[in-house]
């Protein structure tokens, strides 16, 4: 027999925020703040995919371990070092080709509930906005985060929407409005609600199955909008940033984009406003200048470099500039102070990572990825060999294993891994 709305809901103990709707397999209704996770050392994951990756034989040093040399990719982060640890040789062994990018965060499998919004429903329910989907750079390319079932999540390209949806606050008659609105929805889920419970009377076993999953689902949204009604009212926080008269959406204006979207993303874990945030960086059609000079072919191109010196060097130039914007970011949440006095970065996992381990192969094996803050203790580069018998089973899952125990999140699988490196961080 099914517990009462009423029961559920008195027992519950938890709220889920979208788009976790259908998310029967994430155990939803057991979803807490970081901090009700009794081993956490993390409270906040940040994942940046780069969709062209990076040129890793100008980005990898040849030695291993906290006294790696540092590379011309890996310069602008000479001020963090301690802070970092780069993974070399780590991927999910899937086929190759930009098709299977969206890998990135959902392992084996495209479609699968990618990383972010696993972290998402166990530790997202906290802050008003639960989890940040972001991309930098205008393209029609595929999503880095998927929901249960296989849906993509579309990300937010322009800076003035995410000012907005974190620091501008409705008008008193926009609240009443959302408050009617979500109440009205709460309304309809009753209706549903009971429909459902008396279609299961009727219903065979699995058809009833069917039916518990979409009762779930239904409890779930009402959860939420529960939620959401008892935060209409809640301040907005304020902040002195401003965001550029126009959006930097052009496809020339990339990296000036991404630049921004860092700031916005640093002011909202510092201001509580997220727990969870994902950031794309697009790589199509965009012709870059950098440092006043303008290159020569688009960035899609320059991946395709067939190894001709004068593209790898302008492709290294692009790559340089994102780290140079990730370490200014990461430096931005070392100067950040949360509530209790603590900087940002010591409880906040920063990955920078991709799907794509060379562009011009269109090859999905050895993806670098960076790992940052966190409470990890860092190890400077860990290389690992897919043909060492010792390390052939080690891979990117295993590292999304241990990021969700920092959480506090308990995981023993992730896709085709099973075993976490909680040995080399923890």
């Amino acid at each position: 027999m099914l517990p009462s709305r009423r029961h559920f809901l008195a027992t519950s103990g938890s709220l889920l925020a979208l788009p976790f709707l259908e998310s029967v397999g994430l155990s939803a209704t057991n979803a807490k703040p970081a901090s009700e996770h009794p081993n956490a050392k993390a409270k906040r994951l940040v994942c940046i995919g780069a969709y062209l990756g990076l040129h890793t034989p100008v980005l990898y040093p040849t030695k291993t371990g906290p006294d790696f040399e540092t590379t011309r990719t890996l310069e602008p982060l000479e001020s963090l070092r301690g802070q970092f640890t780069l993974f070399s040789g780590l991927d999910h062994r899937v086929a190759g080709g930009h098709g299977n990018w969206p890998n990135y965060l959902c392992g084996k499998t495209i479609g699968d509930v990618s990383l972010d919004q696993r972290v998402a429903a166990k530790i997202g329910a906290a802050s008003r906005h639960p989890y940040l989907t972001l991309n930098a750079g205008a393209d029609d390319g595929p999503p880095m985060t998927f929901a249960q079932k296989g849906v993509g999540l579309p990300a937010i390209d322009r800076p003035s929407v995410v000012y907005r949806k974190l620091f501008v606050a409705e008008t008193p008659i926009e609240r009443q409005r959302s408050e009617y609105l979500l109440k009205s929805g709460r309304s309809i889920l009753d209706l549903a609600l009971s429909e459902a419970s008396a279609l299961r009377t009727a219903a065979n076993a699995s058809d009833r199955d069917k039916l518990d999953e979409y009762l779930t689902s239904v409890r779930e949204v009402e959860q939420r909008i529960h939620r959401q009604i008892s935060r209409v009212h809640e301040p907005i926080p304020e902040t002195d940033y401003k965001v550029p008269d126009s959006d930097p959406i052009a496809t020339h204006l990339m990296l000036e984009c991404e630049s921004i979207m860092f700031d916005l993303m640093a002011l909202a874990l510092q201001t509580d406003s997220t727990s969870v945030i994902t950031l794309r960086l697009a790589g199509l059609g965009q012709l870059f200048t950098i440092n006043g000079k303008p290159l020569k072919l688009n960035y899609h191109s320059l991946s395709h470099h067939g190894k001709a010196p004068e593209k790898i060097e302008e492709l290294v130039q692009i790559d340089v500039e994102h780290m140079r914007l990730l370490a200014r970011f990461l430096e931005q949440l070392r100067t950040k102070t949360d509530a209790a006095g603590r900087p940002l970065l010591d409880e906040t996992i920063v990955m920078w990572g991709t799907g794509m381990g060379d562009a011009s192969r269109h090859s999905n094996d050895d993806l670098p990825t960076i790992v940052a803050g966190g409470g990890f203790k860092h190890k400077g580069h860990l290389a690992f060999n897919p043909k060492d018998p010792t390390q052939k089973e080690t891979l990117l899952g295993d590292l999304f294993i241990t990021l969700q125990r920092q959480l506090g999140i308990p995981c023993d699988q992730f896709s085709n891994a099973k075993n976490g490196i909680d040995s080399l961080l923890c």
